[in-house]
């Protein structure tokens, strides 16, 4: 009997060769699995679509969401070829999938180009001291917006 992880890793792998084959972005894939059915699927997609956050992650996670009607994936299971991206993390967190399966490191990416190592180190850095400058402008107006959407009696919380 086949063991179901190694199953949904390889179909991620595959979808990561189709994907770098077709030239449709570098060469990650990702399944997402509920209940034992794919609910979820996608490769790299930058170079596809010139969008710089259709990574394999992302794109699965669209799909899944799509496919299941929520933008929750609880009880989901999620199979990427590589540890995600911090983008992709913080996709993966709001999407809360119980669980993810990785086949690379962050270190292989880096040792064929797709190092994300200065992300992290710009995080710890005062927004005053990174490599693109962030600058506060009309916090009281946006503020406004926060405390109309605070005094909602119908917003879902996500």
């Amino acid at each position: 009997m086949e063991d179901p992880h190694k199953k949904y890793m390889k179909m991620a792998i595959d979808l990561s060769r189709s994907g770098m084959m077709q030239e449709r972005g570098g060469p990650f894939g990702c399944i997402i699995v509920k209940n034992g059915k794919v609910v979820g699927k996608g490769s790299n997609s930058v170079m596809e679509t010139n969008d710089p956050t259709a990574h394999a992650e992302v794109v699965a996670i669209r799909d899944a969401s799509k496919n299941l009607d929520n933008f929750q994936l609880e009880g989901c299971d999620m199979y990427t070829s590589c540890e995600p991206c911090p983008m992709c993390l913080g996709a993966i967190y709001w999407a809360r999938p119980a669980r993810v399966f990785y086949a690379n490191t962050k270190q292989d990416a880096a040792a064929i180009g797709f190092d994300d190592q200065f992300i992290y180190e710009e995080l710890d850095l005062p927004m005053k001291d990174r490599k693109i400058p962030f600058s506060q402008i009309d916090q009281e107006e946006a503020n406004q917006v926060f405390k109309e959407w605070a005094k909602l009696d119908n917003k879902t919380l996500y």
